[in-house]
């Protein structure tokens, strides 16, 4: 494993404002021990492996034959989620129709909060837009504070502003009375975007979408994400809504075969899969609470409230991402995603994505080792080693916070409307 880890490591040294792909880190471990992922935000639990199975036995067609046209998979995509085709764009990938968004839609200049999805960022830079940063108070837990934020958008002159709504890396979630306070006072904007990609991992409230919302307002896109809510980030699509013109001007730059078979045949098996995926929504919700806790534990471990399927923490005093990040993995077989790289974080912070119950007692058991030199007491023996942070310098054990105690969480949360209106085929 520590030959492995180096070449993984290595990757990461190397990479920018981004992760390696996981194709990299496979040609990099070869058939060394599989590594726990904390650092891609996937669904550990949809698509089932039932649907895995099927997709297998329909492997060769898929990628034999040409998809049907992009209005085709978004007309049964909307015939699932109850939305109208004229309001919708369906891209390959977020990334692309964020490209589109900024070719077509953005001038000269855009506002965003900071840290955020690193494309929000680097994509209108490079084609020459000026884009205004919004830092979050590392003070206040990373909370973005609407009123202060419009004051900043005024304050620049930004004609665009962009906020990511449950926000990553920190999984932050505005409640949608203050998304849509947000959205009157900048009405006068060229384009507001709320990027709710995570959102339905969310529980917080029935229904923090403001999808229904921008389809009637004339400078208002909702982008929302199906890789990251199916588990399928190689299949590349997602989607926007906004009004009939918005929608009209992204859809007709998109090429006419610009979704895949794959794709395709996901949206297809929707209809005969809402309740597994809704499921996989409350597991990943259940998850998020216990790990919250688990980590809250842990010394020194400074653990932010999200609404996303990652968690976002802040490691103690002395303690250096980079370096814990190359440890855990090279002496646990743990990958994490350090955010030494994001624009308005450091290197003492860690984006860990949400995973089952076996997955986070190995990466508690090896951040215990790695920060403190302490064993997990359920975990393997410890592995030599010189703990970063050294004794003395951490304080007790944080206070758990009321939202995570496992004794006051449901089994399942109540998950959000988009989800229920999957569920009862709306």
């Amino acid at each position: 494993m520590a030959e492995a880890g180096s070449n993984v490591t290595e990757l990461f040294r190397t990479s920018t404002a981004h992760s390696p792909s996981y194709a990299a880190l496979s040609r990099a471990t070869g058939d060394q021990q599989p590594i726990t992922d904390f650092c891609i935000p996937c669904n550990p639990y949809f698509p089932t492996p039932g649907m895995f199975e099927e997709l297998g036995d329909r492997l060769r067609d898929i990628l034999t034959y040409y998809p049907s046209s992009a209005d085709t998979i978004t007309a049964e995509l909307c015939s699932v989620l109850g939305l109208n085709p004229q309001t919708v764009a369906m891209g390959n990938g977020s990334t692309e129709l964020i490209t589109w968004i900024d070719h077509l839609l953005v001038r000269e200049s855009l506002a965003v909060p900071v840290p955020t999805f690193g494309r929000w960022t680097d994509q209108p830079m490079e084609t020459g837009k000026r884009v205004d940063m919004f830092p979050l108070p590392e003070s206040h837990g990373f909370v973005l504070d609407p009123a202060s934020f419009v004051d900043f958008v005024r304050s620049r002159g930004s004609r665009t502003a962009v906020i990511c709504n449950p926000n990553n890396p920190d999984g932050g979630l505005l409640p949608r009375h203050a998304v849509l306070a947000l959205l009157d006072q900048l009405q006068d904007l060229d384009l507001v975007v709320v990027d709710e990609s995570f959102l339905e991992f969310a529980d917080a409230e029935a229904d923090a979408s403001v999808v229904g919302d921008a389809v009637l307002r004339p400078n208002t896109i909702v982008l929302r994400s199906l890789g990251k809510n199916f588990g399928l980030h190689g299949v590349r699509f997602g989607y926007l809504v906004a009004n009939p013109g918005l929608a009209g001007r992204v859809r007709a730059a998109l090429p006419k075969w610009n979704l895949n078979s794959f794709a395709e045949t996901v949206v297809f098996m929707l209809k005969e899969h809402r309740l597994e995926y809704a499921h996989s929504l409350r597991l990943v919700q259940r998850d998020r609470q216990e790990m919250i806790w688990q980590l809250s534990r842990l010394p020194g471990l400074t653990v932010y409230p999200s609404q996303g399927n990652f968690v976002y923490v802040r490691l103690p005093d002395g303690a250096d991402g980079a370096l814990l990040r190359d440890r855990l993995l090279e002496e646990h077989g743990v990958l994490v995603r350090e955010c030494g790289n994001k624009i308005g974080s450091s290197s003492r912070y860690l984006r860990l994505v949400v995973r089952p119950q076996p997955d986070v007692q190995r990466l508690v058991a090896g951040l215990e080792r790695t920060l403190y030199g302490t064993p997990h007491t359920s975990g393997p023996a410890p592995v030599p080693g010189q703990a970063l942070v050294p004794a003395g310098r951490h304080p007790g054990p944080m206070p758990m916070p009321a939202q995570a105690d496992p004794a006051h969480a449901l089994p399942y949360a109540s998950g959000t409307a988009a989800v229920d209106r999957l569920v009862q085929g709306a």
